[in-house]
Parts: structure tokens; C-alpha cells; sequence
């Protein structure tokens, strides 16, 4: 096992990861940029290093800073936690160069499956169902992109993520225009304009199946979550089991996303993600090499503590349960708690905690990096905590949400806890029929 951890991140996934090498018996670095002196995770850690200024390209996507601090302190692993350098593979390159174990897969699966092309190609010759589509540039025949993909169709960012580089084209003279567009917001946002063409699949779900495998060879999935709440590809809200999965449905999907993994030797934990056409249609989207924001939902959901078994994967320890084809009677919601105005087109906003109190009660668990007296700072991503709230059925959670919302106080920011409120009265959530396209369409509903 291992002396020491870096946790090269901050906020939320910073405090989890930190407390479960605790529960480890393994001693802990924080790093922080000058403006995250006073977060919480720097005071959890039991050494921290200032790695440089607010910037994130200055301080948390700053390797040569990053990788110092792991010598300096001694630290045999570093673990990047989700976003900034959790899925550079030059980082996961450097970092096993420098002696230091990377708590993630392999520097190739990441490169593999971070370029969604590349991805694309690789699952579906692994017999992972893909969506229609091809790769395009502003070379193309906008007639040859009509007819091999058809409309509508999306394009998208071969290295994107978040939404970004992303157009939808239903009309075919729309097709340069927004072939242009995403391509220079992917070169602004990922370095590269490399895009490809998709079909637009409607009233989709996204559902994604969380899968582990360790370094001889066994992989295995953890069931599905729900993520069709969500708006402008941003995930609001995410659920387990899915409501619109049968226990066939699961294994069939389940099985689709082991194949993909074992066909980069995946040896860590990491989601496979899918458009899921009801009733039983599902294609491909992407995988994601880390450990998600809304890991919580599987571990509620299965027992399975992901944080702690990503730890002892990249310890050389061997995966020891078996696939979740049959999922334990239970239901888990997640809310995001963001320090947003949602009446105000889900505008973040930074500021001074000053008044904080958590519901607490049976079911309910809190993931927060925040406490009262402390400062939001607007450089970095505006999530303040999780509510996950667990029940014996859907309607249980639900309720139990609700009250754990309603007792919530956060004083000195807004938050998108009254957008969450108001979304659980939908009768189309409740009835767990929302689509990836739902929560606009409400939105625009209400407003």
C-alpha cells in the first residue's frame, strides 16, 4: 500500500479522496493555488503546497509545480481526482516517469479513449454498439455529411468534454456555419479543432455504467446511473437504478461497457457512457478514464466504496466482487448544489459563506468542501456540494431529497437547491421519463 498521497485537486473530490486515505492509514499532501490557502481540503491534508496563483494553468493544471510538490514531500502516488489533469495522459506519463504511481489507467487508454474519434473506432471494433457518423473538417462535402450521418446531426470535439466544440444542425445550409463555430471553440477550448459529425439522437437517456478492472486482466461493471438531467450537456441531477432499465437491459449494457474497458487493459475505476433509445437501443457516447462526480450515486447504491478501490487498484491489489447484473433494492438521487442563480440563466456567482447549516437524517449524505466564514472563489467551478439522498424505493428518495433540500441553508451565495426543489414536483421526473432535452424544454416552460 502506499506511504503517501497527493491529491492534485481541490473542493469536493479533494475532501473524499483525502478522507478515504485516512480511513487508509495513508498520510496526505494538499496542494493549492494562493487563492485556496484557506479551502478545506488544505486544512484536511496533513502537509499541503502552494503550487502557484488563481490561474488554473498557473497552479492546478500546472505539472512541473504538481509534480515538485509529490517530491518534496515524499509522496509515492498522486491521485488527480475528476477535471483538471485527471485525464492528461502526459500528465499520467510524467508523473510514473518521475517514480510516482498515478492513482488512473494507463497514459494510452487515456489517450485512446479522450479522443472521441479515436474512441469511437476503438469500442465499436471491440463490438460496442456507436452512433452513426464520420469525421468531417471544413474541407468536407456538407452533401456527403447529409448523406452518410443524416439530420439531424451534431457535431462535436474530438477532444471535448462539457459541451464544448458542440453544434446541432437540423437544416442542411446550417451545416458550414456551425462547422466553423465548433471547430474554433474546440481550438480554444481543447487546443485542437479536430471535430466529427454524429447523428442527433432525441428523447434519449444518458445513462452510464460505472466499471472497475485491475491490472491481471478482470474488469467489471457496478450498474447504471441516470444522467438525463441535465441542461446545455451539463448534468443537474443523477439517479441508480435507472428507471427506464430492465435487469436485461443492465447486463446487455453492462457487458457493452466491459468490453469496452478490457479493450484499452483498463486497470482502474471509470465510467463507459450511453445514449439510450427506449426501449432497449444504446449506442456508444464516451468513456471517462476517472472517477465521476457522481461516483457517490454507486456507492449508495452498490456498498462499494469507488474512492478507496481506485486506491488499492493502483496498489497492485485484484478486484475481488463480482459485476452488478442484479442491483440492491434501493433507490439514490444526487443533486448538485452550485453556486448559481438558476432564474438567471444558471449564473454562477462567488462570494462569503455566511450562514451554513446541512440536513442530516436518515438516508441523506453530504460530499462539501465548504463551511461558514469561507470564500468562494469565481475561478474555479461553482459546485458547493452533493445531496445524495438514498431510499428503499424512488418515491423514498425522492421525499427524502426533498427534505434535505427544504432544511438546507447556505447564506451569502445563491444556490440552485430551490431549481432543485421546484424540479422534483415535475410529474414527468416523477414519472422518470426525462430525456437529455427535458430540463431546457421545462426550463423554458416555467420562465
Amino acid at each position: 500500500m502506499f506511504r503517501k498521497i497527493l491529491v492534485a485537486n481541490r473542493g469536493e473530490i479533494a475532501v473524499r479522496i483525502l478522507r478515504a486515505c485516512r480511513e487508509l492509514g495513508i498520510e496526505t499532501v494538499a496542494v493549492h493555488s494562493d487563492v485556496d490557502a484557506d479551502a478545506f481540503h488544505v486544512k484536511l491534508a496533513d502537509e499541503s503546497v502552494c503550487i502557484g496563483p488563481a490561474a488554473v494553468r498557473e497552479s492546478y493544471l500546472n505539472i512541473p509545480a504538481i509534480l515538485s510538490a509529490a517530491k518534496i514531500t515524499g509522496a509515492d502516488a498522486v491521485h488527480p481526482g475528476y477535471g483538471f489533469l485527471a485525464e492528461n495522459d502526459r500528465f499520467a506519463e510524467l508523473t510514473g516517469h518521475s517514480g510516482i504511481r498515478f492513482i488512473g489507467p494507463a497514459a494510452s487508454a487515456i489517450r485512446t479513449m479522450g479522443n472521441k474519434k479515436e474512441a469511437r473506432r476503438h469500442v465499436a471494433a471491440a463490438g460496442v454498439p456507436v452512433v452513426p457518423g464520420m469525421d468531417i473538417s471544413s474541407e468536407t462535402d456538407p452533401r456527403e455529411v447529409i448523406e452518410k450521418v443524416g439530420l439531424p446531426l451534431m457535431i462535436k470535439a474530438a477532444a471535448g468534454g462539457g459541451g464544448k466544440g458542440m453544434r446541432l444542425v437540423r437544416e442542411a445550409e446550417d451545416l458550414p456555419r456551425a462547422l466553423s463555430r465548433a471547430t474554433s471553440e474546440a481550438m480554444a477550448s481543447f487546443g485542437s479543432g479536430e471535430v466529427y459529425a454524429e447523428r442527433y439522437l432525441e428523447g434519449v437517456h444518458h445513462v452510464e455504467i460505472q466499471v472497475a478492472g485491475d491490472r491481471y486482466g478482470n474488469v467489471i461493471h457496478l450498474g447504471e446511473r441516470d444522467c438525463s438531467s441535465q441542461r446545455r450537456h451539463q448534468k443537474l441531477l443523477e439517479e441508480a437504478p435507472s428507471p427506464v432499465v430492465t435487469p436485461e437491459l443492465r447486463r446487455a449494457m453492462g457487458q457493452a461497457a466491459v468490453r469496452a474497458a478490457r479493450s484499452v487493459d483498463y486497470d482502474t475505476v471509470g465510467t463507459v457512457e450511453f445514449l439510450l433509445l427506449p426501449p432497449d437501443e444504446f449506442y456508444f457516447l464516451e468513456m471517462n478514464t476517472r472517477i465521476q462526480v457522481e461516483h457517490s450515486v454507486t456507492e449508495e447504491l452498490t456498498g462499494v466504496d469507488l474512492v478507496k478501490l481506485q486506491i488499492t487498484l493502483a496498489a497492485g491489489n485484484r478486484l475481488e466482487i463480482p459485476s452488478f447484473d442484479e442491483i440492491p433494492s434501493r433507490h439514490v438521487l444526487e443533486c448538485r448544489i452550485n453556486a448559481e442563480d438558476y432564474t438567471k440563466g444558471f449564473l454562477p456567482r462567488g462570494g462569503t459563506i455566511r450562514t451554513f447549516h446541512l440536513p442530516g437524517g436518515p438516508g441523506i449524505r453530504i460530499d462539501t468542501h465548504i463551511y461558514a466564514g469561507y470564500r468562494i472563489p469565481v475561478n474555479y467551478d461553482s459546485l458547493l456540494m452533493k445531496i445524495i439522498a438514498v431510499g428503499h424505493d424512488r418515491n423514498e428518495a425522492i421525499v427524502r431529497m426533498r427534505r434535505a433540500l427544504e432544511e438546507l441553508v447556505v447564506e451569502g451565495v445563491p444556490t440552485t437547491a430551490p431549481f432543485h426543489l421546484r424540479f422534483l414536483e415535475d410529474e414527468t421526473f416523477r414519472q422518470g421519463k426525462v430525456d437529455t432535452g427535458y430540463v431546457e424544454r421545462w426550463l423554458g416552460s416555467i420562465q
